[in-house]
Order: C-alpha cells, then structure tokens, then sequence
C-alpha cells in the first residue's frame, strides 16, 4: 500500500487495495467499558442506591478532591446561578444570550404538534403529544467546561415543554465555572448539584433524599458517565451513549489549507481520542494541509492533545473524485460533515449519514458548536447511520389516542376476533366480540 506516515498523521488512498482494512482500523473505537470499569461503576451505582447523600458526598469528596459535609455545599439555587450571570463580562453575557436565542429559534421549529381525525363511522384516532415531567442534563467538568453544553442539552428541554430541569457537573478540586453556572442561568435551569461521575448518574436515575429522580439523562461525559448511563437506561432514558468527537471534511481544494488544519485541530483538541479525517481528491491540495497542520500545530494551546489525536485517529485520505468521496462518508456516518465544496447543495441529497452538515468554506463547523442554532449533541461512531441530532422530540413522548363509536368497534371488532382467534388468544378475541352488534353483518 502507498500509505506513508507524515510528521502527524497519517496519508491514505483509497484506491489502494488494502485501503478497506486501512479504514476500518482508523475508525475503530471500543465504545464499551471494560469489564473492570463496569465494575466500579455498578458498585458506584448501588452505593448511591443504597445510601443515598451520603454516598453522593462521600464519593465526590473522593474523586473530586474536595471536603463537603452534607448535600447543602453541592446544592446550588437560581440566585446562584443568577449571580454568575451577572458576574461574567458583558462579552460573555451577549455571546450566551445570543447563541442561546438562536438554539431556541431552531428549536422552536422542532416543535411536533397533536393531532386526530374521524373516521365515517365516528370513530376518532389520534396522536397526543406531551413533555417529559423532568430532566436530568450532564455537564462535564473535567479536561474543559462546556457552557454551549448546557445550552444544546436545556434550551430544547425548555421548549418540549419540560416543566422542571436538574443540572449535574463536577468541580474537580472545588473549582467552579461561572461561565457553565452563567449558561445554565439563560437556560433556565432550575437547580444545579455539583456532583459528576457516575454517582451523579445514578442519583438522577434513582434520586437520593435531595436530588429528585428524573424521567431522562442527557448530556456527554466520560468512559464512567457513558458505562453508567447505559447501566441505567430502562429504568429512565437517556440520549445516546456518545463516543470521542468527530469531524469529516471533504475539500475540492478551492478553501484555505489554514482554514481546513484548524478546522481539523477544532474537533482534535476535544480529547486524545477524537477523530479528525480530511478528504479530498487533489493530491497537492493534501500536501498543502499538511504543511499547515504541522506549521500551525505548535502554536496551540492543547497541543499534546491535539498531535496524540491526529497522530492515533486522525487522516488525509485521498479519493479519485467526488463520488469516491460520497461512498466514503456514507461509510463513516460522521459526527460532523464540512462540505468545503462548491456548490455543496448539490452534494447533500447523497449524504445519507451524517449527524450535522456544515456547507461551503465560510461553515466552519466551531459555529455549529456554539452558536449557528441546530443541535451539537450529535451521533457518532457511525450512530449516524441510525440516529439523528439531540432535539425537541427527544424531551417528549407520544400517546396514541383510539375512541371508537359502537359501528367502529363493531367492525373494528370482527377483524381483532379472526387474528384473536388466529393467534390462540380467545380472551382477546371475546373481548373485542363483546361490544359487536348482533345484528351487523357477519
């Protein structure tokens, strides 16, 4: 194979003969806890089940190093939170208060209504659409804090409807974020617990004596936080089980190289296991972006973290043209999409997996992150092929509405009689016998 190995990462072609395995090696990514982390997740879990607060601060006064008491210092109200609000600059007031406007906007479109219809025989058949009664939103406090997190996890909550809203995020060593604090403010959050790990999962799943137990979990974390939202996934819901962060971009050649390596660092800098994968079919164009990813890469602040991602996950893959390059990302699903084409509208009825697409060389995706309007809670590690953006729908639940008039349930009922009866279940067949007309037709 023509695969070389540059400074940073690595070079692919995709009409080499072993680019498939080549591939599949650079997007494999064990999503599953070890058994080991399974394991001290699922005694997090009982502890916090079986004591309650007191596991709460005990555990996090172990693994957050820090010295609380009781529930009452890891509890904080909307005055807190207010005056986080105020006490940011007012750069950082605008900037939330605006991407939080444009979130809702986007959002607001989102919104399913109820419906029904009646039937000739007065039969009505409908669907009825209601809020979660309450949310528990995880916000990460770990390697960075994520106040566009806590407004792509709220603001849809609030406009489903969701009547009450619970904040969890750690503060390793104590240290709070007033921008995160700020953020959960203009969402709306109506208390926050500063607890994380998987003992937060499990008192949102449960509840304990001062956290309330919640109908659903959103929000990212780490291996913990994703082994115990999956452990706790049936006696609440929760929104997917996210994997490192992604970004695919295909370029005709025609945008910045700069541009492109920053973008690539954009996604890079999450964690040492994202993936950053550049795509194109001029062969000079992927040299140029290299040259600029290895110029600008020691400029970073999150360097380590950056050349450790691009260097294990990350990839310039040459394609011979842009149908090679439409087959590739419908075989990734990315997380994230830059389409740095022109004219990018014409590519995206073939894009069939993608959680979100960034069209043309001013889209950066870093807007889509923050502040363009649609969601940045995305599928990745090829959910994409399956699942679809955080949104309104995901804060809501649907009921079926049946209200059958004596002719409907006399001829609905003839035919639940005969599969009834088809199926061995006379109970269900004799119910539905029970309101027939005896004078209808049989």
């Amino acid at each position: 194979m023509s695969t070389t190995q540059a400074a940073v990462l690595a070079r692919l072609d995709a009409r080499d003969d072993d680019f498939s395995i080549a591939l599949d090696a650079l997007l494999d990514w064990e999503g599953v806890s070890d058994a080991e982390v399974q394991t001290r997740v699922s005694d997090i879990i009982q502890a916090v089940r079986r004591q309650g607060d007191a596991a709460l601060v005990e555990l996090t006064n172990r693994f957050d190093r820090v010295d609380v008491a009781d529930m009452t210092s890891l509890t904080l109200d909307q005055a807190r939170l207010a005056q986080a609000y105020e006490a940011i600059d007012s750069a950082q007031r605008n900037a939330l208060d605006q991407a939080a406007e444009r979130i809702r906007s986007y959002h607001e479109r989102q919104k399913p209504s109820s419906w029904q219809y009646e039937e000739a025989d007065g039969t009505m058949l409908g669907q009825k659409v209601t809020p979660l009664d309450r949310v528990g939103v995880y916000v990460p406090g770990g390697k960075a804090a994520y106040p566009s997190s806590v407004l792509m996890n709220v603001v849809p909550a609030h406009v489903a409807g969701v009547a009450d809203i619970i904040m969890v995020v750690p503060t390793p060593d104590g240290v709070i974020n007033e921008l995160v604090l700020a953020a959960a403010f203009v969402a709306g959050v109506q208390q926050v617990f500063t607890i994380g790990g998987a003992q937060a999962v499990a008192a949102l799943a449960y509840g304990t004596e001062t956290v309330p137990r919640v109908d659903k979990i959103v929000g990212p974390g780490n291996i913990y936080v994703a082994t115990a939202k999956r452990a706790v996934f049936g006696q609440v819901g929760i929104d997917m089980i996210a994997g490192p962060s992604e970004i695919l971009v295909v370029s005709d050649g025609s945008t910045s190289a700069d541009w492109l390596a920053m973008d690539l660092f954009s996604q890079a800098e999450h964690d040492e296991d994202a993936q950053a994968i550049l795509v194109s079919w001029d062969a000079a164009h992927l040299d140029e972006v290299q040259a600029s990813i290895e110029r600008l890469l020691p400029t970073m602040e999150r360097e380590s973290i950056i050349r450790a991602s691009l260097a294990g996950r990350g990839a310039l893959v040459r394609v011979d043209g842009p149908e090679q390059a439409v087959e590739l990302i419908n075989r990734i699903a990315p997380e994230h999409l830059e389409l740095s084409v022109a004219s990018p509208e014409s590519w995206v009825d073939q894009v069939r997996h993608a959680g979100a697409i960034f069209m043309g060389s001013y889209t950066a995706e870093v807007l889509g992150d923050y502040c363009a309007g649609p969601n940045h809670v995305l599928p990745t590690s090829g959910t994409a092929r399956f699942s679809s953006p955080l949104g309104v729908y995901d804060f809501q639940k649907r009921s079926s509405l049946i209200h059958c008039s004596a002719e409907g349930a006399d001829r609905l009922g003839r035919i639940a009689s005969v599969l009834a009866r088809g199926e061995s279940l006379t109970a269900h067949a004799r119910a539905a016998e029970n309101r027939l007309n005896p004078d209808g037709d049989r």
